[in-house]
């Protein structure tokens, strides 16, 4: 104490060396560590650097000016698209009075009727193309828009399902639209098509339904997608022997046997009369159709779950 006394200069010039030493030591450390987190951020930033130089569309010019250009093709290449499909793509969907989608109705069904019936084919009892809740009560009047339009193509599926010739329209079922129910439909932002289902359940050959399905894409004014398609033979056990029809051996020919061919036979020139000869064997036929008698005479239960595409108003596109 009494060296601190007799030199205070010394001590204190001693003293705020030292704190200085300590803050300069102090401050030498934060620096290196705030110098170490930059070199290590300096460090991670040229490295993701590197890797997008690597890329395929690093933002070069010449990699700009193409992915504009892909871009440009892209969008022309929906634009055809839109134009395409264009022509499933109905006018507004204006409501009419209910009365008249009823009359719409009526006349589909009765030309439905009429090409079934000129084709051989049934309809099941109380058929009204899938419509039957408004055979005794009218359409609300906001549903009858996408209802009339829904009834065109059912319609002219259920023609061209005529034409095919089938043997019988099992089931046609159409469940029921939002307006229907008292709800409003609203598409989607990225939604281009509004899907209206159908379910078609008929019978008939392989021909018929190999028609049908191809008449499918070929409809004039609608756009239909198949979904499912289950196809079943008529008959679920294999065919047994005893279905086998065989064709029945021709009359016999005339013969020159006596007494109702009781083996007497006029003798030819030469021989005694009355000579006894053996009945001749029933003949064996052989058409080679016995298989075409057992195979191939089922028909076949098509079930189909599809739907009708109402395709909504193009959309404008974005320019790159």
């Amino acid at each position: 104490m009494s060296w601190i006394k007799d030199n205070q200069f010394i001590a204190v010039l001693g003293g705020v060396t030292l704190v200085g030493a300590l803050a300069l030591i102090f401050v030498g450390l934060n620096g290196r560590s705030r110098y170490n987190a930059a070199f290590d951020s300096y460090q991670n930033s040229a490295a993701a650097a590197s890797g997008f130089e690597r890329l395929p569309l690093y933002p070069t010019p010449t990699n700009r000016d193409g992915k504009r250009k892909a871009l440009l093709d892209y969008r022309e290449a929906v634009t055809d698209l839109q134009t395409t499909f264009g022509k499933f793509s109905p006018a507004e969907l204006t409501n009419i009075s209910p009365q008249e989608f009823t009359n719409h109705l009526k006349a589909a069904n009765t030309e439905v009727r009429a090409a079934f019936e000129k084709s051989g084919a049934t309809l099941p009892d109380g058929s009204f193309l899938g419509f039957e809740s408004y055979t005794d009560v009218l359409a609300g009047e906001k549903s009858t828009g996408v209802l009339d339009y829904q009834l065109g193509a059912v319609r002219e599926l259920m023609l061209a399902l005529a034409k095919a010739a089938p043997t019988q329209l099992i089931n046609l079922h159409r469940p029921r639209l939002a307006e229907e129910r008292g709800e409003v439909w609203k598409a989607e932002p990225k939604e281009v098509a509004r899907e209206l289902p159908l379910e078609i359940t008929f019978k008939g050959s392989e021909k018929s339904a190999r028609e049908f399905l191809s008449s499918i894409s070929k409809l004039d004014n609608y756009y239909v997608v198949l979904r499912t398609v289950r196809i079943g033979n008529e008959k679920a056990t294999p065919p047994l022997a005893g279905d086998a029809k065989f064709d029945a051996p021709p009359a016999p020919a005339a013969s020159n046997e006596l007494f109702g061919g009781a083996g007497f036979v006029v003798p030819p020139d030469g021989e005694a009369a009355g000579a006894e000869s053996a009945p001749a064997p029933a003949p064996v036929v052989d058409t080679g159709r016995v298989l075409s008698q057992v195979l191939g005479n089922e028909e076949v239960v098509v079930f189909l779950r599809l739907d009708i595409l109402q395709f909504l108003p193009a959309k404008e596109l974005p320019q790159p």
